[in-house]
C-alpha cells in the first residue's frame, strides 16, 4: 500500500460512488477507505431506519460521528444522549458505544487511524443491490458470526445476555 500522505494523491469521490453495503437493516456507504487515504481515516455514511442500529461495541480506533438528518440516543460509556442534525460525537477507541435511531438516521462516521472497519463492514455485510436501505432483516444478527468477524478487524461486540 502507497502512503498517501508521501504521494500528495487527493482521494475525491462523487455522491454514489465508493462500496455500497447492506448491514443490519442499514446502507453503509464507504465514502473513503483507508487504502485510498494512506490508513489515515475511513468514512462512512450509514444510513440506518428507525429503530435498527448496531449492538454495543468498542473499536481500537477513535471515532468521530456527524449526524446529518434523523435523531438517535447514543449510548456511550454509560451515558445516554438525544442527537439530531449538526450534532458531532468523539467516542475514543475503547469506549463501549451504541445508538438507537428514533427516526430514521443519516451520519457520516470517520474512523481514525483508519483500522479494520471497512473490512468488518465488507466481511460481515452483503454488497447492496441497490443505494437504498435494504429489506427489513426477516430475524436477529447472528451475533456469534458478528463477535467472530469483529474480533478480526479491531471491533469487539458486546453480545447481549443469553447470546
Amino acid at each position: 500500500m502507497t502512503d498517501q500522505a508521501t504521494t500528495g494523491r487527493i482521494a475525491i469521490h462523487g455522491n454514489g460512488e465508493g462500496d455500497a453495503l447492506w448491514m443490519l437493516g442499514g446502507l453503509y456507504e464507504v465514502r473513503l477507505s483507508g487504502a485510498e487515504t494512506g490508513g489515515a481515516v475511513t468514512m462512512i455514511e450509514f444510513t440506518v431506519p428507525e429503530g435498527m442500529g448496531p449492538p454495543p461495541h468498542m473499536h481500537d480506533v477513535d471515532e468521530t460521528v456527524y449526524i446529518l438528518e434523523g435523531t438517535a440516543k447514543y449510548h456511550a460509556n454509560g451515558t445516554t444522549t438525544d442527537v439530531g442534525p449538526g450534532s458531532v460525537l468523539f467516542i475514543p477507541r475503547g469506549a463501549q458505544e451504541t445508538f438507537e435511531p428514533t427516526t430514521n438516521l443519516r451520519m457520516l462516521g470517520v474512523y481514525s487511524p483508519a483500522g479494520g472497519m471497512e473490512k468488518f463492514f465488507a466481511e460481515a455485510g452483503e454488497r447492496a443491490q441497490r443505494r437504498e436501505v435494504p429489506p427489513p432483516p426477516t430475524g436477529p444478527p447472528d451475533v456469534e458470526r458478528l463477535v467472530a468477524i469483529g474480533s478480526r478487524h479491531g471491533l469487539t461486540l458486546v453480545a447481549p445476555p443469553g447470546h
